[in-house]
């Protein structure tokens, strides 16, 4: 496939490569000269801009991989007057949008490249950069049956399990839920810690008992909060992110838009939501969002 991937971040450079790596064309674009560097200097083609990416590309497929709904609404349609990538894109060039935006944005750009004879896809991941890196992502894809077929290649470069969700808007459903059941037992693992440090407990003794017992999870058993149990988790390299605290907030406030849209009475949720922005608010922005144990810690009597 001929590809523009747009958005070469933390998360997007690595899923470009491996598209490479697959064998697709790839020409790429980032708003950051240094992620355009990084990926020129890892043998991606780059262009001067979104358009320039879809057209140089001949574009089959566009994904974008962007900070928040705006920024792929502005960039499908045009703003400040540059043109917009749908109105550069050849006639059904399906559109794939791996960014973590609200399920009305998701929809809105869905309708968007439909009514400009588009096709197109929400496709958010999960698995962070490691995941990127290591191209076992989890992909949670919204949209038609015939568009996912046509994506599944494509994802599958990138991600080891491709979930079609149903309609317009929910893979963002599926990843919004996720990241809240993620934010809630995160919360919950590091409370365990702290208590079980309290009561004497040793970290490798409550993590033998808990990871085989009902406690087990994947904040626990991939993330977890003390250095030690998990060699590779964020807690043994000082909560250097593997997802950050300010992402984990960002996603948190996608699930709170959600739950006040519908009226969901999700307590759990929006106390997460609550800490999480505390915790952003604070030094855990750029930190690991397994972190919270510190704060947790610190507030503790």
């Amino acid at each position: 496939m001929r590809i523009a991937f747009l958005g070469l971040g933390h998360m997007g450079l690595p899923m470009a490569r491996n598209l490479a790596t697959a064998g697709h064309e790839i020409v790429g674009f980032d708003v950051f000269q240094g992620a355009m560097d990084a990926a020129a200097q890892g043998g991606l083609a780059v262009a001067e801009s979104g358009p320039a990416a879809v057209t140089t590309a001949r574009a089959d497929i566009v994904i974008t991989m962007f900070q928040s709904g705006a920024q792929v609404l502005d960039a499908y349609r045009g703003a400040d007057g540059a043109q917009g990538l749908l109105a550069v894109a050849a006639p059904g060039t399906l559109f794939i949008d791996s960014s973590t935006i609200s399920v009305d944005d998701a929809r809105a750009a869905h309708a968007l490249a439909e009514a400009a004879g588009h096709r197109s896809l929400d496709a958010p991941v999960s698995g962070g950069v490691v995941g990127a890196e290591n191209a076992t992502l989890a992909f949670m894809v919204g949209g038609s049956d015939d568009d996912f077929e046509t994506a599944r290649p494509v994802l599958e470069a990138m991600g080891r399990r491709i979930v079609h969700c149903g309609g317009a808007g929910l893979g963002q459903a599926a990843k919004v839920c996720n990241n809240m059941i993620l934010a809630v037992s995160q919360i919950a693992v590091a409370e365990a810690f702290v208590l079980g440090e309290r009561l004497g407990l040793s970290h490798q003794a409550l993590f033998d008992v808990a990871s085989n017992a009902s406690g087990q999870c994947w904040a626990l058993t991939t993330n977890c909060p003390v250095p030690g149990p998990v060699p590779s988790s964020p807690a043994n390299r000082d909560y250097q992110p593997g997802f950050a605290g300010a992402l984990m907030n960002k996603d948190l406030g996608l699930a709170e838009h959600a739950i006040m849209s519908t009226g969901v009475d999700a307590q759990m949720g929006m106390l997460a939501r609550r800490i999480y922005q505390e915790y952003a608010d604070g030094s855990g922005a750029g930190q690991d969002f397994s972190g919270i144990i510190n704060t947790i810690r610190e507030f503790s009597d």
